[in-house]
């Protein structure tokens, strides 16, 4: 998906109670903003202080047309965000984050984009496996992006069923998509998750576990996937890890 351009009742209880911390943080206002929805529905997402940490990707500007999303995560400089590797290009200059995009609008403004931290395996040879990629975004206004909005900590240690929240923006729509789903393994290094309408412009979506913990990203196999309904994830082994580190320390 280049660009991303039901079980049994006890099942869903489980993975119901073990998302109600992220939930709280991610809706407001209870069913009427759908934390009581099933496993695995897609819902438009609310605007909320942790999830606006979320945004989209544009060419530019916001007239530029947004065609990927990231989220801000923790640093030493408070600066950076993560994505997918395959919406990072050589050259990010004209590439901005637009955390809390909404409806046309920039409630948190733009963020332009300094330089990306791609790994080797993925700038060589596009290994699936290495579709994870951060990103450092310039001050605005005096301010770093994490100072703003907070950042999600990087959690690569995870089982393979863990329950994650992902929030991405479909290319198409101008306001971002929620959904809460059990993942399964897809071999040893990638993660599946079953959550309909994840279509162009969602690869780099955040995959947020219930302590709200970016767990992957969407991307990797067939570039996150060729149908809207099941959605994919490099596992978040030893190359996201260096590359994590090498991006998040100090002057990074």
């Amino acid at each position: 998906m280049l660009l991303r351009q039901a079980g049994h009742a006890r099942t869903a209880v489980r993975v119901l109670a073990a998302m109600t911390p992220l939930v709280a943080l991610l809706t407001t206002g209870g069913a009427a903003h759908g934390t009581h929805l099933p496993p695995g529905t897609t819902v438009r997402a609310a605007a909320t202080e942790a999830g606006d940490r979320v945004g989209a990707l544009f060419t530019g500007g916001l007239d530029g047309g947004h065609f990927c999303t990231a989220s801000v995560v923790r640093s030493a400089d408070r600066n950076l965000i993560a994505t997918a590797a395959h919406c990072l290009g050589g050259d990010v200059a004209d590439t901005v984050f637009v955390p809390g995009y909404r409806e046309g609008e920039a409630p948190y403004g733009v963020w332009r984009l300094t330089a990306a931290y791609v790994a080797d395996s993925w700038t060589e040879e596009e290994d699936p496996d290495a579709d994870v990629a951060f990103a450092t975004v310039a001050p605005l206004d005096g301010r770093q992006v994490e100072e703003v909005l907070g950042g999600f900590p990087v959690a690569p240690e995870q089982p393979g069923d863990v329950a994650v929240t992902v929030i991405g923006y479909p290319r198409t729509d101008a306001v971002p998509l929620r959904c809460t789903n059990t993942t399964t393994l897809f071999g040893d290094t990638q993660r599946r998750v079953e959550c309909p309408d994840y279509s162009g412009g969602t690869s780099g979506s955040p995959w947020l576990t219930a302590r709200g913990a970016l767990a992957g990203v969407l991307g990797g196999y067939e570039g996150g996937g060729t149908v809207p309904d099941v959605s994919y994830s490099a596992v978040l082994g030893e190359t996201a890890r260096a590359l994590y580190r090498e991006a998040a320390m100090p002057g990074g």
